[in-house]
């Protein structure tokens, strides 16, 4: 391997270094337990009251429709146009503002002498344009996999880039937690721990350490290769992906791959979501000690990345996939009934398990499938996300509907398993003799 392909692979893992930190303390591990703990359990939105959880899990919803219909338009301009770096840039800086905007959201106590409604809507203002911000970026980052390695190589440079990824962001969250657990050896007062003061600056080193390690991504990717755009770009884009849903519209396995994809990604992504409200409401757990479990599951979900990676190799992909499609169905079963910390920790190291395997070969599986005359590969990888946004998009959306219906995350927990059942079967349809191409 020359010394430039070892930079550009470097400098695509660390954008997963960069970002992950996002996945991990805004929408997993502090943010969602600081929502749910600093605002009122039901919020008046629009004339509707909502449990604060359901607001939470429906502005989720909401900013992954909203780069659902951005991205594919986007992506095919970026293709056309080889500005793959150039909105990979523009929406890591828009999504590292966004991440340190938290740092003003205090909820029911306000702050500056802001009252508790322009609070909120701070903070979901913040961490809904972070959430598309994050989305966005990966469109591009994600169409670099099949450029810089081989479809044999894909599996283990994906399975690094998530590996990096959950380095990175329990380094950060340890810091965190030990400024949130020990505010006083960081020189706080009573008065700033009283108010989040250790909490917030956690969500603004989101921003500083996203937007400082993907330099190192715009350092040693690819330059973007500047081709003669010729009428209206737009246009283009458009056209870019027409071309890019009729080869997957005719491709059986790729179609019926992508129907999986939706259907356990929308389970998925709802357990990543919402684990941390569930286990707040539900199980009465303290913030301090939840975000200690969720430590626990990225520290697990590193072996689960590498593990599954390992059995890919063994097996295929595809076998991989399903035994962990079947994990998750047993997880969502025992979430149900769990009554104690103790069997939550259990569970959370069983999430852990399997969340870095089934994310990591999702995503190097649909490189190898597409076709191999890869020349409008953004478009591809823009299908996959769009794909994927509109799986969190019902998996979230159902997931607070039910608990809006109900009153309770379990019944929300229960259903989930659909989405893996249905995910395992669009699975049992793809017939691919040979996925190492």
């Amino acid at each position: 391997m020359s010394e430039s392909n070892k930079k550009a692979e470097f400098g695509w893992v660390m954008f997963d270094w960069a970002n992950s930190s996002y996945n991990l303390v805004i929408s997993t591990a502090i943010f969602p337990t600081f929502f749910v703990a600093v605002t009122d359990p039901f919020i008046n939105v629009a004339g509707f009251s909502l449990a604060n959880s359901t607001l939470y899990a429906f502005t989720v919803s909401f900013a992954y429709l909203i780069i659902c219909f951005i991205s594919p338009i986007l992506s095919g301009i970026a293709d056309y146009g080889g500005s793959r770096k150039k909105y990979m840039r523009f929406f890591t800086t828009m999504g590292s503002l966004a991440c340190m905007s938290l740092f003003f959201f205090n909820g029911r106590a306000g702050l500056l002498g802001m009252s508790a409604s322009t609070s909120l809507w701070i903070g979901l203002s913040g961490f809904l344009i972070a959430t598309l911000s994050h989305a966005g970026s990966l469109v591009f980052y994600d169409s670099y996999l099949a450029d810089l390695v081989p479809p044999r190589r894909s599996d283990k440079l994906s399975a690094r880039g998530y590996a990096f990824g959950y380095i990175g962001s329990v380094i950060l969250l340890i810091f965190n937690i030990c400024m949130i657990k020990f505010p006083h050896a960081f020189f706080m007062t009573e008065e700033q721990v009283s108010q989040n003061l250790p909490i917030r600056i956690s969500l603004l080193s989101v921003g500083l350490w996203w937007l400082g390690f993907s330099q190192f991504s715009f350092a040693y990717l690819p330059k973007d290769k500047k081709g003669q755009i010729l009428g209206n770009v737009l246009t283009h884009g458009i056209d870019e992906l027409k071309k890019a849903w009729i080869r997957i519209r005719s491709n059986y396995d790729l179609k019926n791959y992508l129907f999986a994809f939706f259907c356990y990604s929308a389970g998925v992504q709802s357990v990543v979501y919402l684990a941390a409200p569930f286990a707040q409401k539900e199980l009465k757990f303290e913030s301090a000690n939840l975000i200690m479990v969720i430590l626990l599951l990225q520290i697990v979900a590193i072996v689960g990345a590498y593990l599954f990676a390992f059995v890919s190799r063994k097996t295929n992909n595809f076998f991989s996939m399903k035994i962990m499609l079947f994990i998750w169905v047993v997880i969502c079963i025992c979430a149900y009934y769990v009554q104690t910390h103790f069997q939550f920790y259990f569970l959370a190291a069983a999430v852990g398990m399997v969340i870095g395997g089934i994310q990591a070969l999702s995503r190097s599986t649909f490189a190898k499938l597409i076709p191999k005359d890869r020349n409008d590969i953004t478009c591809f990888f823009s299908f996959y996300d769009v794909v994927y946004y509109l799986s969190v998009i019902g998996g979230t959306f159902l997931f607070g509907l039910i608990e809006q219906i109900t009153g309770s995350m379990r019944y929300s927990v229960i259903s989930v398993i659909i989405f893996f059942v249905f995910g395992f079967l669009f699975l049992q349809k793809v017939k691919i003799k040979n996925l190492e191409g």
